[in-house]
């Protein structure tokens, strides 16, 4: 059923809340720096209009020893660190600034405000020049960069001047064909100064990449890498431009090096972060990073922190979001080591994230080649999975038990998987599943919950076939629970799929076992077409007449 082949959360920790912010307003949540220092950083861009046009914006204040012109930020870390930290943080201060001063731009130029289109014009060109000017004073810029800056500064002024010019008159047709010409040049603005942004970028994260290249300092790598790291949560662009400038590339070399092993998960996690992107899952693929994976998988002396990172690796790499599946086959000569390794982590994991990650790789492995659901079998792993979710140390979140649900329900297309799952009581635990409800208000718990109900009934409705399983089922009372599911939205959490499969597994049960089902319920749950079903109960108040 393609309704519960869905991508699961790698961690709850991990989970993005991603998606409803701006890409600059996530990046701000990235930075963290001591309150103190965030106030003095925050009075660079507060300053009077009137005083950044007088001073040319120039910057406020830089520290006479610092070194290459590094900017007052922070205190008490290695100099090189802390200067590729300070451009980092202080492009991203200085982007969303003039991204929100572009933005307020766009609305008042559509609401015809003229007085305060000008002046946010006028903010804007000082925030610009100040980042400019800032940048090449702490960091020599590239010559392809200095073009964009150039033509970026000349625009801005253009813009200043032209909304200068509709202060002064009242003539709607000439104003009609400024606004038109003002939206033409910011619309340009905009596209130049993101294209500044994204080289000046790219300029500091090629520094930082050359310091994970050719340092032999753990301390020096681990910094560069925690600053790749930090970049990576701002974003699939961002991440992008990571991957485009070799950062795959550097860390898999730090992972082909035994002398490095303390930095391997590290750098792993920054791997995982970075294929979120194509261009990452590419760089991979190029650099035979599989195998590298495969390496640290089953090498016994890897730390589990090392491993789980690698799993966290493989659950992105093969996560069915991604459209392109060039770097699979490659995955499948080494699948047979990687699942083994997985499935035997999932085992001895100390804690839940550790068993996230491997299982989360392990369920999405189970999607595109069923030779991984039969070498599983092979291995052990419904009890393996049973005997886990019955340890709260390893499974303790529906997220975990997401990616534990998901791997029953593809291997529940083999036959063979009933028996094995009679025989470790799965059933019991499927029934469990199906009541699984969330702790808190967070929708991402929510949808978790959801996933879980609704691929226990599909497994449980897959398993079913089986006339033993079905008569187990029923004589656990599954039929008043999946009948409960259908009839109260509240208990789905209004869910459609959890509805639409547990009509299916209903509908099963009733097929092997016609006595199982009450009169009524088998009139509107059973009789009718499963859209006719499907229709009463999604309307149906919360009852059971």
């Amino acid at each position: 059923m393609a309704a519960d082949r869905m991508t699961t959360p790698q961690s709850s920790s991990r989970q993005s809340s991603s998606l409803s912010s701006s890409p600059m307003s996530t990046r701000m949540q990235s930075l963290q720096v001591d309150s103190v220092q965030r106030w003095m950083e925050d009075l660079r861009h507060m300053t009077e209009v009137e005083c950044m046009c007088v001073l040319q914006a120039k910057p406020i204040g830089v520290e006479e020893d610092a070194q290459q012109g590094e900017l007052i930020v922070a205190s008490g870390v290695g100099a090189g660190d802390h200067v590729a930290r300070n451009n980092l943080q202080t492009l991203l201060r200085r982007a969303l600034v003039v991204s929100t001063e572009l933005g307020k731009m766009f609305q008042r130029l559509e609401k015809g405000r003229w007085q305060r289109v000008h002046s946010t014009a006028v903010r804007a060109n000082c925030h610009v020049r100040s980042l400019v000017h800032e940048y090449s004073t702490a960091r020599s810029t590239p010559p392809e960069m200095q073009k964009y800056e150039k033509s970026l500064l000349e625009k801005c002024m253009e813009l200043t001047n032209i909304t200068e010019r509709c202060l002064h008159t009242d003539d709607e047709f000439f104003l009609k064909s400024m606004r038109e010409a003002i939206h033409e040049i910011l619309t340009d603005v905009s596209d130049s100064f993101s294209n500044m942004i994204d080289m000046a970028l790219a300029n500091e994260i090629r520094v930082l990449i050359k310091q994970i290249d050719s340092s032999d300092n753990v301390h020096t790598i681990g910094s560069a890498i925690s600053n790749l790291l930090s970049l990576t949560q701002d974003g699939p662009q961002l991440c992008s431009i990571i991957a485009k400038e070799g950062a795959v590339v550097a860390l898999f070399k730090i992972c082909r090096q035994d002398r490095f092993r303390d930095l391997y998960a590290h750098a792993l996690r920054t791997v995982a972060s970075i294929c979120c992107v194509e261009e990452g899952i590419n760089q991979l693929d190029k650099v035979d990073g599989i195998l590298c994976l495969a390496d640290i998988l089953t090498d016994e002396t890897s730390v589990e922190a090392a491993r789980a990172e690698a799993a966290a690796v493989v659950a992105q790499i093969t996560s069915p979001h991604h459209t392109s599946t060039q770097h699979l086959a490659s995955f499948l000569e080494s699948m047979h080591d990687i699942v083994t390794a997985l499935i035997k982590l999932c085992e001895s994991a100390s804690c839940g994230e550790v068993f996230l990650l491997a299982s989360a790789a392990l369920a999405n492995i189970t999607f595109f080649d069923s030779m991984a659901c039969e070498i599983l079998l092979q291995l052990n792993a419904i009890q393996i999975l049973l005997q886990a979710c019955r340890d709260r140390q390893r499974v303790d979140t529906p997220y975990s038990k997401d990616q534990v649900v998901t791997i029953l329900a593809n291997l529940s297309v083999l036959e063979q998987c009933a028996s094995e799952v009679l025989q470790q009581q799965g059933i019991e635990r499927l029934l469990l599943l199906l009541g699984e409800k969330p702790s808190s208000a967070s929708p991402s718990e929510g949808a978790a919950c959801e996933r879980v109900q609704q691929k226990a009934a599909v497994t449980l409705a897959r398993l079913s076939r089986d006339p033993d399983v079905a008569q187990t089922a029923i004589q656990l009372k599954a039929v008043p629970r999946l009948i409960e599911l259908c009839r109260s939205p509240t208990e789905r959490n209004n869910s459609d799929s959890v509805l639409v499969a547990c009509l299916a597994a209903l509908r099963r049960l009733a097929a092997g076992c016609p006595d199982s089902i009450e009169a009524a319920d088998h009139q509107q749950l059973i009789k009718p077409r499963l859209v006719d079903s499907f229709l009463l109960c999604s309307n149906m108040e919360e009852s059971f007449v």
